[in-house]
């Protein structure tokens, strides 16, 4: 999840994600630049773009537009979640609770936003939801950790984690992607796990 003030650091912002392994972004519509940010990372082909915080159809329909590839919100707004799909762009609502996670399922949603997963009990609230819910897919994303992410990883039904720390705000705004190089390459080193020891 990364919030961009400015669109022209867009393109910079993608090379460092493709260079770092984790070309994937999760735009939010928070900014005036959000749209225009996410039509320059759609046209360069290489990274995997999304919308977040979309709150209302608008937001969807200009998201879309612009070449945003799936699309998540806080919560989960029937008629925001209906008029994705409607559109044939996958849709990633939030939820927090069994009757949340029913209800967007309900409306066709494939994956789910666990959020704010730290505040609403994280992976043993995932451990707990997997047993009444074993087809759910969740992304959780809320006070998570670089260090937590094995453990939630290494859930089945978590799909991916979302984070703002991988790209700060205050680093975007002042261009400093050797700085968010690091972060992506500090995130790669714990995805990957430990090198093999040859014997």
């Amino acid at each position: 999840m990364v919030v961009i003030d400015d669109a022209r650091h867009a393109a910079a912002f993608g090379e460092t994600l493709v260079a770092g392994r984790l070309p994937v972004a999760e735009v939010t519509f928070r900014t005036p630049a959000a749209e225009e940010a996410i039509r320059i990372l759609a046209k360069s082909g290489d990274v995997l773009v999304g919308a977040g915080t979309v709150l209302n159809t608008e937001q969807a329909d200009r998201a879309i537009d612009a070449g945003a590839q799936f699309l998540v919100a806080p919560g989960t707004n029937p008629r925001v979640v209906e008029h994705v799909v409607k559109r044939g762009v996958p849709m990633v609502p939030g939820i927090a609770t069994p009757s949340e996670i029913e209800l967007a399922t309900s409306l066709g949603a494939a994956a789910l936003k666990f959020f704010p997963a730290e505040t609403m009990g994280g992976v043993a609230a995932l451990k707990a939801f997997a047993g009444p819910y074993r087809e759910a897919r969740f992304i959780p994303t809320g006070g998570i950790t670089p260090e937590m992410l094995p453990s939630y990883l290494a859930l089945k039904n978590v799909v991916a984690c979302g984070g703002s720390w991988l790209a700060p705000r205050e680093f975007l705004a002042a261009g400093r992607f050797d700085a968010i190089a690091a972060l992506l390459q500090d995130a790669r080193a714990i995805l990957d796990g430990p090198p093999e020891i040859a014997t």
